[in-house]
């Protein structure tokens, strides 16, 4: 038996400056049974809001106001080691995928999204 999002209770938080790339993420995922359960527009909101929530996986944009995702990433995994977190960016630098993952990240999807690339590395990274 394969066991779904739903069978877990999987919790996300999305992080991304563009309020329609949130919506975008946000229909996706529930779409393929996972809970949203925050929303964060930069990387000081993004760490705030991870404190109070700890969802289980969070997906996370690299360029961002205040703090970009790299240093927000960091920032969460300081204080919880077990975080889970994508990044997401629209760049296919190799230095900003080396950046992102020394920092803390567990993979990297880029924009646009494609649902069944999103589910493959949502998927991937719960069973961590």
């Amino acid at each position: 038996m394969q066991i779904t999002p739903q069978d877990k209770n999987c919790s996300v938080m999305i992080v991304d400056d563009s309020h329609l790339t949130r919506e975008i993420l946000r229909s996706m995922l529930e779409a393929s049974g996972y809970k949203v359960i925050a929303e964060a527009c930069d990387g000081c909101e993004a760490v705030n809001k991870y404190a109070e929530f700890y969802p289980q996986i969070t997906i996370m944009d690299v360029m961002m106001p205040k703090k970009g995702g790299i240093d927000a990433t960091r920032d969460i995994v300081s204080f919880d080691k077990n975080a889970k977190i994508i990044m997401s960016s629209t760049l296919g630098l190799e230095d900003l995928v080396k950046s992102a993952l020394e920092a803390g990240a567990m993979d990297i999807i880029f924009k646009p999204y494609d649902i069944d690339e999103v589910r493959e590395v949502f998927d991937k990274v719960m069973q961590f």
